[in-house]
């Protein structure tokens, strides 16, 4: 297997990434579009990654009530946390979409036989940058839902994403429902704010590209 490109395995060296795979900690999976990966509940000992399409991990209370809490992409990391710390999953992980992930066994990982291998030490050291980065994330998702209002939620929200791809004009990652989710809002009052705002000159949207405009005065 060609070594993936992700944060995870930052700094390990090809003759390194062989080591692992004679290690067996690595498995490959494809799981179709609303699949579920991971439940709430149970206890995992894999890190996944996303090698193509996405996953949406979210949070389902006792009636059924549905809250988005992030989305990983391609590239990216989710699970690590409690594969490392042995605690039942509090969220669910599903496919947003068709995808294919890697799973890394964490429990082989920290075997005895391996503690003294330099990758094992770059692991340790790139899950501690992913779980300082993946807080940030879930304090921008606090900032989001703090406004009482549907419209200030929106422009938390869309502003933060402006910034982060240094312009007005982006795309977002989720469609309408994940959005609501993800901002604890109802689908169809969120639709209705977004459409006041356009026409009020905010914003324009087409399904999840967004322009910004100044507010008004």
């Amino acid at each position: 297997m060609k070594k993936v490109q992700t944060p995870l395995f930052q700094g390990i060296t090809e003759n390194e990434w062989n080591e692992m795979q004679n290690c067996s900690c690595m498995r490959q999976q494809s799981f179709e579009k609303n699949e579920l990966i991971f439940r709430m509940g149970e206890s995992v000992r894999e890190i996944g990654i996303v090698l193509t399409g996405s996953v949406n991990i979210e949070n389902v209370d006792l009636w059924g009530n549905k809250s988005l809490l992030s989305n990983i992409s391609a590239g990216q990391v989710f699970a690590e946390t409690y594969a490392f710390c042995q605690e039942p999953l509090m969220v669910n992980a599903v496919a947003a979409e068709y995808t294919n992930l890697l799973f890394l066994n964490l429990e082989t990982l920290m075997q005895p036989r391996y503690k003294d291998t330099l990758w094992t030490d770059k692991i340790m050291q790139n899950l501690l940058r992913i779980s300082i980065y993946k807080n940030l994330i879930l304090s921008n998702r606090i900032f989001c839902t703090t406004p009482k209002t549907i419209r200030g939620r929106l422009l938390i929200y869309l502003s933060s994403q402006a910034s982060k791809a240094e312009s007005t004009v982006f795309q977002i990652s989720f469609n309408r429902q994940e959005l609501a989710d993800y901002l604890n809002l109802d689908r169809s009052a969120l639709s209705k704010e977004l459409g006041k705002m356009r026409d009020e000159g905010i914003l324009e949207f087409r399904k999840n590209q967004f322009v910004l405009h100044q507010l008004p005065e």
